[in-house]
């Protein structure tokens, strides 16, 4: 039996076959930090909203020849990332 971080690797590169993506690399592990980090500093449910609205706006970037894969992701979860942890600080402070 696979573990959970094969069968997600095996899902990653599948999907990113389907999508013709083959060419591109995505940091699991990364996308899963990101998320958490929605999900705890917003809510639940903006942990998949938040890495989509990320991914979106890296491809934009790198479409637009803005910067390569690897740093429009970097910068798009980056700023996803801050805006999060600044969201909850910001929610706790009454703000």
């Amino acid at each position: 039996m696979k573990s959970q971080d094969e069968t997600l690797e095996d899902w990653c590169r599948a999907l990113l076959q389907a999508l013709e993506l083959e060419g591109v690399e995505v940091d699991v592990n990364e996308v899963l930090a990101l998320a958490g980090v929605a999900a705890h500093s917003v809510v639940r449910p903006a942990a998949p909203l938040t890495t989509f609205i990320a991914g979106f706006a890296a491809g934009l970037a790198t479409g637009s020849g803005q910067a390569t894969d690897a740093v429009s992701m970097r910068a798009a979860m980056g700023v996803a990332r801050k805006l999060a942890k600044d969201y909850a600080a910001n929610e706790a402070s009454g703000a």
